[in-house]
């Protein structure tokens, strides 16, 4: 099982995002518990980001919201990034 960190700034990010779509909120709240369960899940389609993001990764909460995350294998920690539409978070 890895470990969620979160930061200040993804802390807001997330209270924001939550205030806007509280009708995601059970889907954010399964998505980061199935996060630290099983990150390789296939629900949440993992992939590794390109371009300026390159160091990151991205899961879906579903079709249309994602999380970046910096993902640490190595120390089986996961930091959330940032929260939102596809357009909002690339």
């Amino acid at each position: 099982m890895v470990k969620l960190i979160y930061t200040e700034k993804y802390i807001k990010r997330a209270t924001k995002f939550v205030k806007k779509y509280s009708e995601l909120i059970g889907q954010y709240e399964k998505t980061l518990k199935l996060l630290e369960l099983n990150s390789y899940h296939p629900s949440l389609r993992l992939h590794k980001l390109s371009g300026r993001l390159s160091e990151l990764y991205s899961v879906s909460i579903n079709i249309t919201y994602r999380i970046s995350i910096n993902f640490i294998v190595d120390n089986d920690k996961i930091i959330p990034i940032s929260i939102g539409t596809h357009d909002e978070v690339y």
